[in-house]
């Protein structure tokens, strides 16, 4: 079966080439993004795969069905950007990875924590100028401390429990809560209000759905207490960027780890090195030295790029071979 990959990068092709061998699947790869100027080169394709920052709308995925697609593939947890609806529509089956490694993400979130809480960019930047000087690089014992989770599935899960190891104090919240979580590492579960109050730093690991879009705006970032760290591995859109640039410039905000941004999709996984950087917003976050923004990285390590590999290769040979599939998503019920 002929696989037509898009918005491919180097370090994740190697990884499919090794983890096809098991499959033989013919893999085709295009460094384009996916999207209604695109759609004409998976012609004859049976099965497309598309990554986070593609754009599967009415018009592409009509175009894709017209070139004889059957199954979206999609190498990501996130699906936001497919129009499940036209999906359905069209007959165009969408599978996905639900999890890689809950760790990857995890980690990356703590790392940025102990970068901003630490100043570890800014000292760096320092030294290789041989500026020894310390002033400015005051942190925090983060033990003690109290962090609020808001999202606790897996990586949120596993992120707490890191944290739980540093002998902070968690405040969790999550629509359907974890009892044996909470019980496991002392922790509570608490309104969001509770979190934005009492916790000095925040990070966020829910999915971005209508009712999370712009969780944190103004309100919810006026409520926080006063020098907060906010840190953000989940989606760009559960902040409202321009109102946390507004508090940042306040100094209420204490400082932002961002590995997501709402407008991420034309600027992440590129080189603009040699461009003049269009997005205002995203121009402002980073001036300020309390912001670190790092490009959609958090799942980026050898394990979860396997295993996102191993799940999407098994999607489309559960496909191939007509078996039930687990990771199949469809629009929701009106």
């Amino acid at each position: 079966m002929r696989v037509a990959f898009f918005d491919t990068h180097q370090f994740e092709r190697s990884v499919f080439e090794s983890v096809n061998k098991q499959f033989g699947f013919d893999l085709c790869f295009f460094d384009v993004r996916l999207n209604r100027q695109t759609a004409v080169l998976a012609k004859d394709f049976k099965v497309v795969c598309s990554f986070v920052n593609d754009s599967l709308d009415e018009e592409t995925l009509g175009m894709l069905k017209s070139g004889g697609c059957k199954l979206i593939a999609l190498r990501s947890a996130g699906y936001n950007h497919v129009n499940l609806s036209a999906a359905n529509l069209l007959g165009l089956t969408v599978v996905r990875v639900p999890e890689y490694s809950p760790f990857a993400v995890a980690e990356h979130a703590v790392a940025l924590l102990l970068t901003l809480n630490r100043k570890i960019h800014r000292s760096y930047q320092r030294v290789r100028e041989l500026n020894f000087s310390l002033e400015g690089l005051v942190g925090m014992d983060l033990h003690g401390k109290t962090v609020g989770v808001i999202g606790t599935g897996k990586i949120g899960s596993a992120f707490a429990r890191i944290m739980h190891g540093f002998g902070c104090n968690l405040l969790l919240f999550d629509i359907s809560p974890n009892g044996n979580l909470a019980s496991e590492l002392n922790a509570s579960y608490v309104t969001l209000e509770e979190i934005y109050q009492g916790a000095h730093a925040i990070s966020l690991h829910v999915p971005l759905t209508p009712q999370t879009q712009y969780l944190i705006n103004q309100k919810a970032l006026t409520q926080m207490r006063h020098g907060v760290f906010l840190i953000n591995t989940g989606r760009g859109a559960l902040v409202n960027t321009k109102d946390l640039i507004n508090q940042l410039k306040t100094g209420h905000i204490g400082g932002a780890a961002l590995d997501v941004y709402e407008e991420e999709e034309s600027i992440f996984f590129l080189d603009h090195s040699n461009e003049v950087l269009q997005d205002d917003t995203f121009a402002r976050l980073l001036t300020f030295p309390n912001v670190i923004i790092t490009s959609h990285q958090g799942f980026l390590t050898q394990e979860a790029l396997g295993n996102i590999a191993l799940t999407t290769l098994t999607n489309i040979q559960d496909f191939e071979r007509q078996n039930p599939l687990k990771h199949q998503v469809t629009a929701p019920a009106n």
